[in-house]
């Protein structure tokens, strides 16, 4: 589904990503791990066409995706979460779910406004369409709330269903479960397991919780750097002396299980 061959990003005299590649099948979870600064973000950033590249190819179900404007990203079937909230506070939780389905509607400008059957129509099949989301991630009791006030893990189930009403292919993660304690964590993990079935969507998971990285995903790329340093299934990359390096400072792993408990970077 998707394949990044030398991707290279800098600002100014800094390399944010140094010849990255690596590939994900359609239907995998790939977790995306690193030191802080390792260049994690500003990749999904590439993908999602936030920043442009210096050097390098990415192509997502064959086509050129750098050649993809940032706002057709949603359209192409790619959607993403971000490591602070983007939620709209004063908006509803169901509002803020339907923003992210905003380009899966096909009224204009004319017809909206003269708010003709076809619109009112459309309207309430993604109305309907955010409501089963809400459902799914237990937030129907509070569609109507306001995103302000709500708890910090309620709102980062909030962010996923946005991101699940764009109805993507490939869902983009960053640091979802930053901030969340132990059993939101592990709820979490449950949740994206069965989404990942049920929206037979492809996923990419920025972050810094081993547990959860190793728990939930199917295989492991490590960067440090802005260079990618490892690649393969979670177990073999745990126990790979230059991801230990990038870790924890030396290439001995210490006491059995490596960097894998909670937090790390």
């Amino acid at each position: 589904m998707l394949e990044v061959h030398g991707l290279t990003v800098r600002f100014g005299g800094i390399t944010a990503l140094d010849g990255v590649g690596f590939s994900v099948a359609r239907g995998e979870m790939v977790g995306l791990i690193g030191p802080n600064g390792a260049g994690k973000t500003t990749l999904f950033n590439c993908l999602t066409r936030r920043h442009g590249a210096d050097a390098g190819r990415v192509r997502y179900e064959g086509r050129d995706l750098l050649a993809v404007p940032p706002h057709a990203i949603a359209e192409a079937g790619i959607a993403r979460t971000f490591q602070n909230l983007g939620l709209f506070p004063r908006m509803s939780v169901r509002d803020n779910v339907l923003t992210g389905a905003h380009h899966r509607g096909g009224a204009g400008f004319l017809a909206a406004s003269l708010r003709l059957p076809r619109v009112r129509r459309e309207e309430a099949r993604l109305r309907a369409e955010a409501d089963d989301v809400l459902d799914r991630l237990a937030l129907t009791g509070v569609a109507d709330h306001p995103a302000t006030g709500l708890p910090f893990g309620t709102l980062k189930r909030v962010e996923l269903a946005r991101a699940l009403a764009a109805r993507p292919r490939l869902l983009l993660l960053d640091e979802p479960v930053n901030g969340l304690n132990s059993a939101e964590v592990g709820e979490f993990a449950g949740t994206l397991r069965g989404i990942r079935e049920e929206f037979d969507v492809t996923v990419v998971v920025v972050e810094h919780h081993m547990g959860f990285v190793m728990g939930t995903c199917d295989r492991v790329v490590c960067l440090n750097f802005g260079r990618k340093i490892a690649e393969g299934p979670p177990e073999e990359v745990q126990r790979d002396p230059a991801v230990m390096e990038a870790y924890l400072g030396t290439a001995d792993p210490g006491p059995p299980g490596g960097p894998q408990g909670g937090e790390a970077g």
